[in-house]
């Protein structure tokens, strides 16, 4: 029996990574008033150490927490909502992507090259002529209404997404395209809007076309977010369209997932992820008919309706994934056999060979 040794890791990177962020976090408190700024946002470094930890072991953004405590819970702009989610999530997804990738954890690579190239071609261009053509109000009911839905798909869904077990692999070209479309689209319409939304749509993919195991599809989710954060981060920086606001809640927030988006990959490789998930999935049902309550004035009885439809549009777009991927599946098994059946046949003309040589 041949001993395969586990694969090296390189926990000294994330380490070093670390030592780096909260030496240059230091040093930016030494700025007038920055330490009285970071200390009167503490309500956002508390919430964002459970938002930190669901980063770090589901496929949520931290900002998938961060926008509805600022949107909802402190009324704020839900603009700012959408720019805190990338300012913190450059930290918190990144402490985490840094850490899987140190710790050599399985990723689905070629989808995730095809949604990193979507995603450098939408994401500018939804943030600089997309975004701001959306309300307000649309801003709220979007990121209510897609992270309402994946909560309702892990509701009904939650053992048979949790019983996958290693990935299917169809075509490298085949996977790198999905991953373009869904990068693109994703942060074109989702991520320019709400911060968020690349990861869920990679992650579904995974999970309903691919049936990918968890421990492969949420590492992958937290690094294409992660770099999708960045790369957001440096359009904003580019073009000068911060919210105003959202510094000081970053420098509050920063220290916290920095540590708690990391120890989310870790724990939950202990405690499993389907427990996880269904606390975040209630959790995403209960925002989307927390906005519908509190924004019910503004979308009147039509605005809800047409917010609950949406939400089972795209409860149907999973589940035509799903549908697909049983396809693609079954295909792809079928195309395994022949080459099995060859190889069984030919073992038995060459054991009947042998016995018509033998003497």
């Amino acid at each position: 029996m041949t001993i395969v040794p586990p694969p090296k890791r390189y926990l000294w990177v994330w380490l070093l990574w670390m030592a780096l962020f909260y030496l240059v976090w230091i040093w930016l408190l030494q700025a007038d008033g920055a330490w009285l700024a970071a200390v009167s946002h503490w309500p956002m470094a508390l919430a964002m150490a459970v938002g930190s930890y669901a980063a770090g072991s589901t496929p949520m953004g931290g900002g998938t927490v961060g926008f509805p405590v600022l949107v909802l819970l402190f009324d704020m702009p839900a603009t700012l909502g959408r720019d805190f989610s990338f300012a913190v999530q450059s930290i918190g997804m990144v402490s985490a992507a840094i850490f899987i990738i140190a710790r050599r954890q399985p990723l689905a690579w070629a989808m995730l090259k095809g949604a990193v190239a979507g995603g450098v071609i939408g994401l500018p261009i939804g943030i600089m002529f997309f975004a701001p053509l959306i309300p307000e109000l649309w801003i709220k009911v979007t990121f209510a209404v897609l992270w309402g839905s994946f909560g309702v798909l892990h509701l009904y869904r939650i053992n048979e997404i949790s019983g996958n077990i290693g990935m299917t692999e169809f075509d490298e070209r085949w996977d790198m395209r999905v991953g373009f479309i869904l990068g693109l689209v994703a942060s074109l319409l989702a991520v320019s809007v709400t911060g968020v939304g690349i990861d869920m749509m990679l992650y579904a993919a995974l999970v309903l076309l691919c049936r990918a195991d968890l421990k492969v599809a949420i590492p992958t989710s937290v690094v294409i977010m992660a770099l999708a954060s960045v790369y957001g981060v440096a359009i904003k920086t580019l073009t000068n369209s911060w919210e105003p606001g959202v510094y000081e809640n970053w420098l509050a927030a920063a220290p916290v997932v920095a540590l708690g988006a990391p120890l989310g990959v870790f724990i939950v490789d202990r405690i499993g992820r389907k427990p996880i998930l269904l606390i975040v999935a209630v959790l995403c049902v209960g925002q989307f008919v927390w906005t519908c309550t509190a924004e019910s004035d503004a979308l009147g009885w039509g605005g809800i309706a047409l917010s609950i439809v949406a939400l089972c549009f795209c409860l149907w777009v999973f589940e035509r994934l799903r549908s697909w991927g049983n396809v693609l599946v079954s295909n792809a098994k079928r195309k395994q056999e022949p080459t099995a059946h060859a190889d069984d046949k030919q073992t038995v003309i060459d054991a009947a060979g042998l016995e018509q040589s033998a003497p």
